[in-house]
């Protein structure tokens, strides 16, 4: 592999670039074997693995100085893990590939990271913004099935432009200072989009159930709901609902008879509110299983378990893919379409209310939660009349509509700031500007700073 077909646009720069390992001391890690509990005890060498990657991945961290495992002077000894000094800069090769920092101090690292620690002709906060500018290059070129990869050779293959070491230094300062304006911005955009996030649950929550954020009733059992309105009578879901149960996957089910080849939506499918149908597959069953595991138009769908801020959520499906059956993991809610909405019962999940219910009934586990079909059939709905159900359900999807236009500008201001923020590190790193006299100047034009 060569080094202008991992990251074409050197070849724009203005300075000779040179092999990395030529200018700096490249290395590499390793993991001594785990299988000998001694390697192991006394650990207090900061070791740096995947388990590491998180802190380094926004390319807003420069330093790592903490690591999540240590490793033990035996383990050293008796590997080819090396600690490396203090200014080595760390690339991840395997699995999470492409993310780079400067170590802070002496540390050591797993194989799955490469390390350069640099001589006296290159600065190593100029090699950090040369390796993070060909960041989305070595995502693309990494190879591999199981986890992808950038092997030693090609990483031999590196090249970084090659000014004088004070003009790295002036180009480091200066991407210093405006990615992290750049940064700034981006955390202020993420910041809004939870608000947003924060003004729809709020939003919906109000126009379903008036008062409930600012005035509920306290009493028990549902004491974060509002007083119960005349028109809204408090009513068991079961008593306006059915619930369809899925089929199991059962590898042993005779199939010799009259089946039926259908799509299948399974936990993995239903999201918060959409319906992912870019991985449903299909499954063979009995003609009599597929008829009782049908959904139709207008079916609520929830998850019997998963996050526990989730549980509970409903989803409308359309139809979206005729005659599809679903697990049994996932239960299909079948209104009565007289007495209640889809939309209605859906939204209405999705409130303080619903979250309220489902998180204190749900059963919890460290990382999960999960519900069943009793207690959601138990989950008590205001039910005012059916027209009046949908016109409520319409003031709150229309207020979800306009929520969601401007998470999405906010979206596409934050992939613009983070386009310049990579196109002005690849500018700046091959000399296609004088940072001497770029300092100050605006690199987020036409992207209102708050």
């Amino acid at each position: 592999m060569s080094s202008d077909r991992v990251a074409p646009w050197l070849v724009e720069s203005r300075w000779p670039t040179v092999p990395i390992r030529l200018v700096a001391r490249l290395g590499s890690g390793h993991t001594p074997s785990r299988s000998k509990p001694e390697y192991w005890e006394n650990c207090t060498k900061p070791w740096i693995t995947l388990a590491d990657v998180w802190q380094i991945r926004s390319g807003q961290t420069t330093v790592i100085t903490a690591t999540k495992e240590k490793i033990s002077p035996l383990g050293l000894a008796n590997s080819s893990a090396t600690l490396r000094p203090a200014g080595t800069v760390i690339l991840s090769r395997t699995a999470s590939v492409g993310f780079s920092a400067i170590m802070g101090h002496e540390m050591a690292t797993s194989q799955d990271f490469v390390t350069w620690t640099c001589g006296p002709r290159l600065d190593s906060r100029y090699l950090l913004h040369t390796l993070r500018g060909m960041a989305p290059d070595l995502k693309r070129v990494a190879t591999g099935s199981t986890h992808k990869t950038i092997y030693m050779p090609d990483i031999e293959q590196l090249r970084v432009p090659l000014p004088p070491v004070e003009e790295q230094r002036r180009i480091a300062d200066f991407l210093d200072a405006e990615t992290a304006r750049i940064d700034q911005l981006v955390g202020r955009r993420n910041a809004q989009e939870v608000g947003l996030a924060e003004r729809a649950y709020a939003s919906v929550s109000e126009i379903l159930l008036p008062g409930i954020l600012s005035n509920p009733s306290g009493h028990w059992p549902w004491a974060w709901l509002p007083r119960a309105m005349d028109d809204r009578p408090l009513v068991r879901l079961g008593y306006v609902c059915r619930l369809q149960n899925g089929l199991t996957v059962d590898g042993k089910r005779d199939l010799s008879g009259d089946v039926l080849t259908r799509p299948y939506l399974r936990v993995a499918n239903v999201q918060a509110g959409s319906v992912a149908l870019d991985t449903v597959t299909e499954i063979t069953v009995p003609r009599d299983i597929a008829a009782r595991s049908t959904l139709r138009p207008g079916d609520v769908l929830m998850t019997e378990g998963g996050d526990l801020d989730k549980l509970g959520r409903g989803t409308v499906w359309q139809g979206e893919l005729p005659e599809c059956l679903h697990q049994n993991h996932v239960f299909a809610l079948r209104p009565e379409l007289d007495r209640l909405d889809g939309n209605y019962l859906a939204l209405m999940t999705s409130t303080l209310h619903g979250r309220c219910y489902f998180e204190s009934t749900g059963t919890k586990t460290t990382n999960l939660a999960s519900t069943n079909s009793s207690k959601i059939l138990s989950f008590p709905i205001p039910l005012p009349n059916v027209a009046a159900q949908r016109e409520l359900a319409k003031q709150a999807q229309n207020a979800l509509n306009a929520i969601e236009a401007t998470s999405r500008l906010l979206k596409h201001q934050s992939a613009v700031l983070v386009e310049r923020r990579q196109a002005l590190i690849t500018a700046a790193v091959t000399g296609q500007f004088d940072v001497s006299t770029a300092s100050g100047r605006n690199v987020t034009d036409g992207v209102p700073a708050s």
